[in-house]
């Protein structure tokens, strides 16, 4: 492979994908809300050459980019939707939103999908100066946070025609592989009867407080779960704000978590039946519907093996004096429990040598793969069923925590940037690698396949739910 070439295709085009990067971070468009972030990548790519198949798996937001011809079949998983409420001015160090309420882009989701294109693009013009067999695609991936987009598109076979595929995303460390936490959103809807809560409060059944008893039946029984499991919940909807009337209506949200899938289903029918009690306790209904699910993250031992060699030859990134100030700015107004956590993988890792790195204001190393489960994400039901690899690059001072207005803050800046071109770097070549040995697709699967240890994949998302209906 020719990497001064591929080095310049990248930069010689860099500056359309940052003004991409920031646009997108500018629309912050939730799940499946995404038209204009998505219309940008559409319009951006058409222009390059890439042919476009749009409403993939009949998800408005969603589409396929695809240039080249033959296999190995490269797929690349671009993800562009925002979180809600983290409006954020561009880089203060202070919470100030730019619009108050709106969304905000504190997971990186705008660099993400513009560096996955970036390297499309970069291995698209590859493979016009040195021809072989390949072809790539940037899949347009809406509604990662919390619509579970991917799982919906893997329903629909969106990914069948790939033999593998790669993903990345931006955080305040580099590293190589991690898994994931599987994960299923289930809301439960009470419904009980109105009355005067003064006059006649004997003929009110509340459903509120069906949901707050079934919130502390839930904190009881975190004694009694998986240690890596997980759960969450946001209370949606109250009733109202009349505390003189019995809520008739009220909502909660739960985010189930544990490492498998199959466990996750198991710890959500104890959850279940915890709503059912409270429901019995204050003579309410309760509707409980499941509205997504994510598996955990296979690692893959070929694909991440080849991403971490090309990881090593990239990072850790070159700065400039003004970027590793602003991000002394960041860092020093940032939450320490963020970077204790990545030197604490470094101390598994290496020892007490762990203990010297992360600790200027932005990663100073590359942790190789990981047996590690953290987060969720959609990527999961992906790399059930084709063989994926999946890595972090730094794209935020150390003290960032994802979902934060810390993270809105820095998403326009030099260092953001320069770590989604790292993140395109690392793309392009492992998918080049690829090309140009296509006995690597056969190792790669023959993992996969050792990673499910036998189980098939599943997801927990009813047949009847579908895409964007949550």
């Amino acid at each position: 492979m020719n990497y001064e070439l591929l080095e310049a295709l990248i930069q010689g085009k860099k500056e359309q994908f940052e003004q991409a990067a920031d646009q997108i971070w500018g629309f912050a468009e939730m799940r499946y809300q995404e038209f204009q972030s998505a219309q940008l990548q559409k319009d951006l790519l058409r222009r390059e050459g890439f042919e476009i198949e749009e409403d993939l798996g009949g998800i408005p937001t969603a589409f396929r980019a695809k240039a080249g011809s033959g296999r190995p079949v490269v797929g690349l998983l671009g993800e562009f939707d925002a979180l809600p409420q983290l409006s954020q001015k561009a880089d203060l160090t202070r919470p100030e939103p730019e619009n108050p309420g709106a969304p905000g882009h504190g997971c990186g989701h705008h660099l993400l999908g513009a560096g996955c294109m970036q390297a499309a693009v970069a291995v698209k013009d590859y493979l016009l100066e040195h021809p072989c067999q390949g072809t790539v695609i940037y899949y347009g991936c809406p509604a990662e946070e919390g619509g579970a987009g991917k799982a919906f598109m893997v329903r629909e076979g969106c990914f069948e025609d790939c033999d593998v595929c790669l993903a990345w995303h931006p955080y305040s460390a580099t590293f190589a592989s991690v898994s994931s936490l599987a994960n299923a959103r289930i809301i439960y809807n009470f419904t009980g009867k109105s009355a005067h809560a003064a006059a006649a409060p004997h003929l009110g059944r509340s459903a509120l407080d069906a949901v707050e008893l079934m919130n502390v039946g839930v904190n009881y029984m975190r004694e009694h779960m998986l240690p890596e499991a997980r759960v969450h919940y946001a209370v949606t909807d109250t009733g109202g704000d009349a505390p003189n009337v019995v809520q008739a209506h009220a909502q909660v949200l739960y985010s189930v978590r544990a490492p498998r899938t199959g466990q996750v289903y198991e710890l959500a029918q104890r959850v279940h039946n915890i709503a059912r009690g409270a429901a019995l306790m204050t003579e309410t209904q309760v509707d409980i519907q499941v509205v997504s699910s994510y598996a955990d993250v296979l690692q893959n031992k070929t694909l991440d093996g080849l991403v971490y060699r090309h990881m090593q030859e990239v990072f850790p990134l070159s700065y400039t004096e003004e970027e590793l100030a602003y991000a002394q700015r960041f860092h020093e107004v940032g939450d320490p429990g963020d970077w204790k956590t990545y030197q604490a993988m470094a101390v598994k890792l290496l020892g007490e040598k762990g203990q010297e790195l992360f600790q200027g204001a932005m990663a100073d190393v590359c942790v190789p793969p990981m047996p590690l489960k953290t987060g969720s994400t959609d990527v999961g039901d992906v790399s059930w069923n084709v063989p994926t690899a999946w890595f972090g690059s730094a794209c935020f001072a150390l003290g960032t925590p994802a979902h934060s207005w810390l993270a809105v803050a820095q998403g326009k800046s030099a260092i953001a940037h320069r770590g989604m071109a790292g993140a395109a770097m690392v793309l392009a070549r492992t998918a080049l690698d690829l090309m140009e040995q296509p006995q690597l697709v056969d190792s790669a699967r023959a993992d996969m396949e050792r990673a499910k240890g036998g189980a098939e994949y599943q997801t927990l998302i009813p047949t009847d739910v579908k895409a964007g209906s949550f």
